[in-house]
């Protein structure tokens, strides 16, 4: 599939995530075969811009083509105007947040609040295409709730205001991340619409991916909390999807390696006392399926320097390793 002059190969995206999808993220899960990954929300108002965060979510150096980010507001001025910088600081496709669920963000009626108004959704979609050179896209859920399901009208506004491609969550804002995704409703707006649309929700394997992609009729997965941990998603399902066949999981070896070399570039990119920090989670996240991750989690948010918490995590993951060889000599 392709936006815009982009080819998104394989159709396996990173969903943007706030506090996840950041620059160091993005270039793990592009090397492990997601063909776009998307950025973390970045606010439309000017007056954040120069805080580090910011400057943090808006540094694109060195990353693989196409750049994505996302922006988030809910004034059609402010937005384009958003888009403009971004597109100036790297940016090769916008894309519009109108999918988050989180009540910070939808109390400023900005993410998923915006499904609620549908001339201002027409009016933003609008004013960021008219302000930008770049492909927009848009992320959307399945409506405001459960008697207010009107993704099928804003997929509509969408096309008309020239979005080029669009992702839809499928839940409504009211079901946060609960119950099953309404794949039914994003078969019902890929029907609808010319435009390439994203299946977004619950999709946590390979074989789950071939079924939404075929429940759906949608052009690409994304890959949202699954990825969590578990980066190497994006290769199993590009994997099965051209072939049909299953990769073998990564061996405790393979995902020290994986999770070593993230740590580093955590570091690198935050400095040693914020990279720590943010490194817990994603520690967590990684030992969440695996044996003893309690105490895992435990020792590795004890860590408080970049040394010792690399080190706590290549003894882990060494004696997962010595397990697994002596489960496989015994057995063989």
């Amino acid at each position: 599939m392709r936006i815009g002059p982009y080819a998104i190969d394989p159709p396996v995206v990173l969903a943007p995530m706030a506090g996840v999808t950041d620059k160091p993220f993005r270039q793990l899960c592009k090397r492990l075969g997601a063909g776009l990954a998307v950025s973390e929300m970045t606010t439309a108002d000017p007056r954040l811009w120069t805080t580090r965060k910011s400057r943090q979510r808006m540094d694109h150096v060195g990353e693989p083509d196409p750049v994505s980010v996302q922006i988030a507001g809910y004034d059609p001025a402010m937005l384009a105007q958003a888009a403009r910088y971004n597109v100036d600081h790297g940016a090769q496709l916008i894309d519009i947040n109108m999918g988050c669920p989180a009540k910070k963000v939808c109390n400023v009626w900005s993410g998923s609040a915006l499904l609620q108004d549908e001339p201002l959704v027409a009016r933003i979609l609008a004013a960021v295409v008219n302000a930008v050179d770049v492909p927009v896209t848009l992320k959307i859920r399945t409506g405001w709730n459960r008697d207010n399901r009107n993704g099928l009208v804003i997929a509509k506004i969408a096309e008309d205001a020239g979005i080029a491609a669009l992702a839809v969550h499928g839940r409504t804002r009211a079901d946060l991340y609960q119950g099953e995704a309404e794949y039914e409703t994003i078969a019902a707006i890929k029907a609808a619409i010319r435009i390439p649309v994203f299946a977004n929700g619950d999709v946590d394997s390979p074989a789950k991916a071939k079924h939404v992609l075929e429940a759906t009729g949608a052009d690409a997965v994304m890959i949202g909390r699954a990825a969590q941990g578990r980066p190497w998603i994006f290769g199993e399902i590009a994997h099965h999807l051209a072939t049909g066949a299953t990769l073998a999981p990564p061996s405790p070896r393979e995902v020290q390696g994986i999770l070593l070399g993230h740590l580093d570039d955590l570091y690198a990119f935050y400095g040693e006392a914020q990279g720590v920090r943010i490194a817990r989670k994603h520690l967590g996240w990684y030992a969440k399926d695996r044996p003893e991750n309690a105490a895992f989690r435990a020792v590795a948010n004890r860590a408080e320097s970049a040394g010792e918490q690399q080190r706590l995590t290549r003894e882990y993951f060494d004696a997962l390793a010595a397990d697994a060889a002596h489960e496989f000599a015994a057995a063989a």
